[in-house]
């Protein structure tokens, strides 16, 4: 009953990734490697060019937002000066309630004049 077994030897770059046991018995961490602070540093000129896209980015976006509130601005005015019109015909029909038509079409008028003079 005895068989030969046959043991084959590793290749030598297996044999170089094993460095023996670690003295704290923790063979599942990594190998600790120099401390080198400069390793992932970048070089200047690519410094440079991220910070001029980023620079770009931010205009962009800044531009899109400026963009976007001036069209809400105007919205906010359209519906002011809807507002300030209807306010103005109501008073005015009112106005036609009490007095006569052609009266109110003169004090309409006349506050037209002053209205340009205001301004």
């Amino acid at each position: 009953m005895s068989q030969a077994v046959e043991v084959q030897n590793p290749t030598a770059g297996a044999v170089s990734s094993v460095k023996g046991m670690k003295k704290n018995g923790k063979q599942w961490h990594d190998n600790k490697t120099a401390f080198r602070p400069r390793a992932n540093q970048t070089s200047w000129d690519k410094r440079t060019l991220e910070r001029k896209a980023l620079a770009a980015n931010k205009a962009k976006e800044k531009e899109l937002k400026e963009e976007k509130e001036a069209e809400r601005q105007r919205r906010v005015d359209a519906i002011r000066t809807k507002r300030a019109a209807k306010e103005e015909r109501e008073r005015f029909a009112k106005m036609e309630e009490k007095m006569h038509k052609r009266r109110v079409e003169r004090l309409k008028r006349r506050e037209k004049r002053n209205k340009m003079l205001k301004s």
